[in-house]
């Protein structure tokens, strides 16, 4: 069979890796950079900027503790120097790996007329196709949104911004907010609405005074127009670098005639990653959703399966998630709703250990955060957040046993590695004593 892969990101990629190991003739066209949006764009730039901003904050905690004493500065221009040349390498191996497995890759731009795929000036049959095209940031209705960066420019600065006014209230405004207020930027988050709306109050709190102290949030604040010298807003008039930090919207553009697209612009699939057009399937941030690697990676193996016969379903509930910060705040929760729980709940919190990445926080109180929702009739777990220097790593191994039907009593087993700054599994075991 041959199989049509448009899109080299996460989903795309893992589709057409799944299929090449399948045996199937698979092609894989890219218009730019292997490795989507997180490695050449997001997360992957994100993850290099902060281990130097939390390398900073260490630097300025000891030096405050009078353990260490020089003075210490940093070259933007030779950070960003340092993540091209590693996003280099790395796709260099995702592209190395993508060819052994027997995919053909075809770096070009895609069309389609009347319904026929043209790629390089060129028709292109194929059985079956993935589509896997991303998203792009989105630019909100506000003048003057030229004058303003988006994720897409961070690596284009020359220098670390006196001055930085970031628009908008979730997880990539957050996650630059900490980045550039640790680097000496003066930075001010303008939330149209409520800052990390979606995370608990308690420890939204947390983080905004805790990870966030360097930085200015203010909630409720328009964005009016935006020049060369900053922003005019509902508060007055605000001076510095403009990032937009908005969101996404998919990159449907492609495919807009040829399958069904939603009002958000995202293309509809169901529980297969079927689209409304006979054997063309979609994953990713085309098809709206989460955002996040590892759930499109999950939708392009689905759609993979499904592509090919073999029956599969993406499962949504108890995802994990993660912000990167000078710790962590990574979290998951149950999508699936049961009218008792609420008679049944029990919360329960607890603070952070003191262990790697924490000890020498024990002196000022910051040692990180947990919280945990649990129905403590079946021992199942609701939501479970927390702030700490292993979160993202420990949440996902709860995420997987909490997908296998794991109850909070298995914890009664757990053996943890020590030392470390687990929470997580103090609270199980204390809860399936109940």
């Amino acid at each position: 069979m041959k199989i049509v892969v448009i899109g080299g990101g996460p989903a795309g990629r893992t589709a057409a890796l799944e299929l090449g190991m399948m045996n199937h003739e698979v092609i894989l066209i890219e218009r730019s950079y292997i490795g989507g949006t997180c490695l050449n764009e997001g997360c992957t730039i994100v993850t290099g900027l902060n281990d130097v901003a939390k390398f900073m904050n260490d630097a300025f905690n000891f030096q405050e503790q009078n353990i260490i004493n020089f003075n210490y500065e940093f070259s933007y221009k030779n950070i960003v120097t340092g993540i091209t040349t590693t996003l280099n390498k790395i796709r260099h191996i995702l592209e190395k790996e993508t060819l052994e497995a027997g995919i053909k890759i075809i770096y070009a731009e895609a069309e389609f007329q009347k319904g026929q795929l043209i790629v390089d000036g060129k028709p292109l049959d194929y059985d079956k196709m993935i589509i896997a095209t991303g998203g792009k940031p989105f630019l909100p209705p506000i003048e003057g949104t030229e004058h303003a960066l988006t994720y897409q420019d961070i690596l284009k600065l020359k220098e670390v911004p006196d001055k930085l006014l970031i628009v908008g209230s979730g997880v990539i405004a957050t996650e630059f907010a900490s980045i550039f207020s640790s680097l000496g930027s003066e930075v001010h988050v303008l939330c149209r609405k409520i800052f990390l709306k979606q995370i608990d109050p308690e420890i939204r709190q947390y983080v905004v005074e805790n990870l966030l102290e360097k930085a200015n949030i203010y909630e409720k604040v328009d964005t009016i127009k935006i020049n060369e010298y900053g922003a005019i807003t509902s508060k007055g008039e605000m001076e510095g670098l403009v990032l937009l930090a908005t969101g996404i919207v998919p990159n449907s553009d492609l495919v807009s005639d040829l399958v069904k697209i939603g009002d958000r612009g995202e293309i509809i699939v169901n529980d297969k990653m079927e689209t409304s057009t006979p054997h063309i399937y979609a994953a990713g941030d085309v098809v709206g959703g989460t955002g996040t690697t590892p759930v499109a990676r999950m939708e392009g193996r689905v759609a993979a399966h499904n592509a090919v016969g073999i029956d599969d379903k993406v499962n949504y509930d108890y995802l994990p998630y993660a912000i990167n910060l000078d710790y962590d705040l990574a979290l998951l929760n149950s999508k699936k709703e049961d009218p008792k729980d609420n008679e049944n709940e029990v919360v329960g919190r607890i603070p952070g250990a003191a262990g790697p990445g924490s000890f020498w926080r024990v002196l000022s109180g910051k040692t990180g955060f947990t919280k945990t929702k649990i129905n403590i009739e079946n021992g199942s777990i609701k939501e479970l957040i927390s702030v700490a220097p292993a979160a993202r790593n420990n949440i996902a191994y709860i995420s997987l046993l909490m997908r296998l039907g794991r109850k909070i009593y298995d914890f009664d087993q757990f053996v943890e590695t020590h030392p470390s700054t687990d929470s997580i599994y103090k609270l199980m075991r204390f809860f399936s004593k109940f």
